[in-house]
């Protein structure tokens, strides 16, 4: 039989603070980042704006992350 995988001390720690973060928080960080990315553009800041742009998908995932733990749990025992 398989030996079960379980998560390790710093997977814990993660999930239990961000467990305490609503998901929304994360939906308008990334929407802020895509706003703040377009005033960026607006004035001319094409580098940073880029920049500052590309924080929406990772911001995004972590949501989808934070969603699956809190909906699933994880392994703990």
């Amino acid at each position: 039989m398989a030996k079960e995988k379980k998560e390790g001390k710093v997977a814990k720690a993660i999930e239990d603070y961000t467990a305490e973060i609503p998901s929304d928080v994360y939906l308008w960080t990334a929407f802020g980042a895509m706003g703040i990315s377009l005033a960026l553009k607006v004035i001319q800041k094409n580098d940073l704006a880029l920049f500052v742009g590309q924080w929406a998908a990772p911001i995004m995932l972590m949501g989808v992350y934070n969603k699956i733990v809190k909906l699933e749990g994880s392994d703990r025992t």
